[in-house]
């Protein structure tokens, strides 16, 4: 499911060619490569904490929400709503650390965004697509569900949420030092033993 998420979707986004060299018609990537990049991006992903600064392209912000809007949802109801935070006064009162160049994406959703399970699910998808698209196009992302509260509370109509909609979690994105291996640094995994079993 999380290839559709991601590489598929970005993929698809982006233009190939037929085979008389027209443009259109075709992934750049064989849907093998497709698959294999995928469940790279699924299993070496870390949550970026050394942000540093630099812009994100229009593009690549495109594409990101690209993915988020093409997550599954129950009965196709698609429930979220983005907002692109790029005013680093108001991104600052979410995440006081947040460097030049860095953008948040919060994602809301109608209802109070804590017992309203079925539309937090599902903007859960779209979160950790937009998270992990950002990854596969090289930057660096992390998901944030602490400052929810503060949003609700305070920053509703600063960021000009939809009436009746809550925030239940956002994606930061940004610019990272290429060289930094987070993976390898990353908190462990339980076992699989120890979280699976079969009947």
């Amino acid at each position: 499911m999380l290839f559709s998420l991601v590489l598929v979707s970005l993929m698809g986004l982006v233009p190939g060619n037929n085979s008389d060299g027209r443009a259109g018609g075709g992934f750049l990537l064989g849907a093998a490569e497709i698959d294999k990049q995928a469940i790279a991006s699924i299993l070496n992903h870390h949550g970026a904490r050394n942000f540093i600064a630099g812009p994100i392209g229009k593009d690549s912000l495109d594409l990101i929400l690209q993915a988020g809007a093409r997550a599954p949802s129950a009965n196709n109801r698609q429930p979220w709503h983005f907002t692109v935070v790029q005013t680093q006064s108001l991104a600052q009162r979410m995440v006081p650390n947040i460097v030049e160049g860095n953008l948040l994406i919060v994602i809301s959703t109608s209802g109070d965004g804590k017992i309203n399970g079925r539309e937090i699910l599902d903007c859960a998808l779209a979160t950790e697509s937009m998270y992990l698209a950002a990854q596969a196009l090289g930057l660096g992302s992390r998901i944030y569900t602490g400052p929810m509260n503060r949003i609700n509370s305070q920053l509703k109509a600063d960021l000009g949420l939809p009436s009746g909609y809550s925030a239940v979690a956002l994606v930061r994105v940004g610019q990272v030092e290429q060289a930094v291996d987070g993976v390898s640094a990353a908190s462990s995994r339980k076992p699989l033993e120890t979280i699976v079993n079969y009947k």
